[in-house]
């Protein structure tokens, strides 16, 4: 069993979107411990179920290799239509964490950023050629959103190798056109965050180890700053139910634990 002060070696990776999927507990141990979110599996199934207090979402963790790994459904509410997120197996979990995080939030809908282009513009994405949206600069990733201005559709993430759309993609992201806009711009924010991600096996997860498209910088990590950053990160969810309403400080970065195939 490792020391508390000894280190595992591991990579920092720029840009995140390849930096292959990550730790799962940085999802599902905050939406347990700090929202109160049950859970349950079948110990004869590689599978993973939470479900909020008020049983409203449902948030699904199952292997599927010829679909999405996870997938989050929200129940009809009196004011809003039922909706539905997925996300492929490579989505790093920073990017779906935003997601949740946002989606337990106390604070009101209303108070939070509505525009899932924004955080793309700030950081020099440029509108897609051929096809309504934004596109990163090196090409890789594009967010759109299917439909018309008179009737929009549903909300498209996908991360590639390089600029050919026609290529299969690394991951895909899915918001359907009922999901609440500010849990897609959470998810875009995220996106835009130009901070590098810890992996530990990034030599088995990474989608590309091209350096035209991925930057590591080899790093040490301490052992005991792995548990901290997963419990850190409980402690500062829990504590919006009860802090007065603040300005949002910067998402922790997760802990670099092993990752998943596509």
């Amino acid at each position: 069993m490792p020391l508390a002060h000894e280190s595992i070696e591991g990579e920092l990776i720029a840009p995140r979107h390849l930096a292959g999927g990550g730790d799962p507990a940085w999802i599902t141990v905050p939406l347990h411990r700090a929202s109160n979110w049950s859970y349950g599996h079948d110990p004869l199934m590689p599978r993973v179920l939470l479900s909020s207090p008020d049983q409203k979402a449902l948030l699904r963790l199952e292997p599927d290799p010829g679909g999405p790994w996870w997938t989050l459904h929200h129940a009809a509410e009196p004011d809003r239509p039922a909706w539905y997120a997925s996300f492929g197996a490579r989505t790093p979990v920073e990017l779906i964490a935003a997601v949740t995080d946002a989606l337990t939030d106390p604070a009101p809908a209303a108070q939070k950023p509505t525009d899932p282009y924004e955080p793309l513009r700030q950081i020099a994405w440029t509108p897609s050629a051929g096809a309504p949206g934004f596109v990163s600069p090196d090409g890789a990733t594009y967010v759109q959103r299917s439909g018309t201005v008179q009737d929009p559709g549903s909300w498209w993430v996908t991360a590639t190798l390089g600029r050919d759309r026609a290529q299969l993609p690394v991951w895909q992201a899915r918001f359907d056109e009922r999901t609440p806009v500010h849990l897609v711009t959470a998810f875009t924010a995220a996106l835009a965050d130009p901070r590098p991600v810890p992996r530990t096996d990034s030599p088995r997860c990474l989608p590309t180890r091209d350096p035209g498209l991925i930057t590591r910088r080899p790093t040490d990590i301490p052992v005991a700053s792995i548990a901290s950053a997963l419990e850190e990160r409980v402690q500062s969810l829990a504590a919006r139910r009860s802090a007065p309403a603040a300005n949002p400080s910067p998402p922790l970065l997760p802990p670099p634990m092993n990752s998943r195939g596509r």
